[in-house]
């Protein structure tokens, strides 16, 4: 299979979008990010979110996380699974965010690869359970799986309690939904071992 590996593909799409952003303003914005259903909604929106960003920050912490997991997958994986992986999490977490704004209520858009990142997350953690990740702040090293099981648990809470503000919890939670499905599906299927 040729061509660049897909986690340099998605980096690049995603830098492309946050820059598009910038030169389109607040229209493109507008038309591209995923709206709550009867707020604005279109159907490619569901993949369009996943490349806008609020911030540059935001586009740097996602494409760390992205390029962070993406890479070692892809090696197991290979490029197409790892596309694959990748947009049914996004996909997912459209649809749990939809499903979510639906339910609660709520009139602003999402945008960020954070859904995708967060199923790239889930499989890391699958994957390579016992894999050490080492945490920013604070600087403590975890076993994959447990990190992956803490920040679950982190996002649950704060997108029960509303804490956060403006930060799409439910969607990172949907995202690892996607990855695990997939995942599991693959196993299922004797993808591997």
């Amino acid at each position: 299979m040729g061509g660049a590996p897909a986690y340099r593909v998605l980096i690049t799409a995603n830098i492309i979008g946050f820059l598009l952003e910038i030169i389109g303003g607040d229209h493109l914005v507008a038309l591209l990010a995923l709206w709550p259903v009867g707020g604005g909604f279109m159907p490619w929106q569901v993949v369009s979110y996943a490349f806008m960003h609020a911030s540059i920050t935001h586009l740097a912490f996602n494409m760390f996380g992205l390029w962070m997991f993406g890479r070692e997958l892809e090696l197991l994986l290979g490029r197409r699974l790892l596309f694959k992986l990748y947009f049914a999490s996004i996909l997912s977490a459209a649809a749990t965010q939809l499903l979510v704004t639906l339910l609660v209520g709520g009139a602003y858009p999402t945008v960020g690869a954070s859904g995708g990142v967060f199923g790239l997350l889930l499989a890391y953690g699958v994957l390579f359970p016992q894999r050490i990740i080492m945490l920013l702040l604070p600087p403590i090293p975890l076993p994959a799986r447990m990190f992956v099981v803490l920040y679950a648990a982190i996002e649950l809470v704060l997108g029960v309690t509303g804490t956060q503000a403006g930060v799409a919890h439910f969607a990172h939670l949907g995202g690892m939904v996607g990855g695990y499905l997939v995942i599991d599906g693959w196993r299922r299927r004797g993808r591997w071992r």
